[in-house]
């Protein structure tokens, strides 16, 4: 690596961080649950008021907090659902977390990808070679049963030689039922001081498990698909 580039990419990574990290500490507040749970009414007179720039707004901040923290998602999703309901809390989720996931996948490709390589050695091995041989479908399975964590998947991908229009559509579409699942149970939340007091474990029913069963096995209904459609085009 030319030693030129490399201080670029540094530079440029320590000021993206620089900048993430002063917006954190300066907008703290906003992103804690006192502050959405104190403001329920004010933000629901946003959202009749400026519903899609309050969407906008959403997606952007749903982005960064899951990028800088990654065990936030899903207490978020279930916040946005309650917030948003169903149809505008999918919208805003999905694009929000695919968004943040191309966000680390970017910041791996372009700017830190040796230092990712090097502390993700082993794992980037075994990512890479299964991409190698299924393809995109490899990355949609990952994102149907995470067998490995989103928060790896995402720079761990921006390693490989998948297209970024690519990683995009297809995280997008494998995240989907998950989010589908968290979505409608969020959205039937009573309240947000409700979730901040009870927590995720207090709307987890028979039905959200059977969601997550049914996406641990789609994978495998898929590649039996795709396996019988090769054979019948061969």
């Amino acid at each position: 690596m030319n030693k030129s580039n490399g201080r670029y990419k540094w530079a440029a990574a320590c000021t993206i961080g620089l900048v993430l990290a002063l917006l954190y500490w300066r907008f703290n507040a906003w992103f804690s649950w006192e502050f959405f749970v104190t403001q329920e009414e004010r933000m629901q007179e946003i959202r009749q008021q400026h519903p899609w720039l309050l969407a906008l707004a959403a997606i952007l901040v749903y982005a960064l907090i899951t990028g800088l923290a990654p065990g936030s998602a899903t207490l978020l999703s279930l916040a946005y659902a309650w917030f948003f309901k169903f149809w505008w809390g999918l919208l805003v989720v999905s694009f929000g977390s695919t968004l943040g996931a191309y966000i680390a996948f970017s910041l791996s490709r372009y700017l830190l990808r040796e230092w990712v390589q090097a502390r993700l050695q082993d794992r980037w091995q075994v990512v890479n070679q299964a991409f190698e041989k299924e393809g995109a479908f490899y990355l949609l399975t990952l994102r149907l049963t995470p067998i490995v964590p989103f928060f790896l998947i995402n720079p761990l991908m921006g390693l490989t030689r998948i297209r970024a229009t690519t990683f995009w559509w297809v995280s997008q579409l494998g995240m989907l039922p998950g989010t589908i699942a968290y979505v409608n149970a969020g959205a039937a939340l009573p309240s947000l001081q409700h979730l901040a007091e009870h927590g995720p474990g207090e709307i987890v029913s028979w039905k959200l498990l059977l969601a997550f069963a049914v996406l641990g096995i789609l994978p495998l209904i898929l590649k039996r698909a795709v396996d019988y459609w090769q054979r019948q085009r061969q």
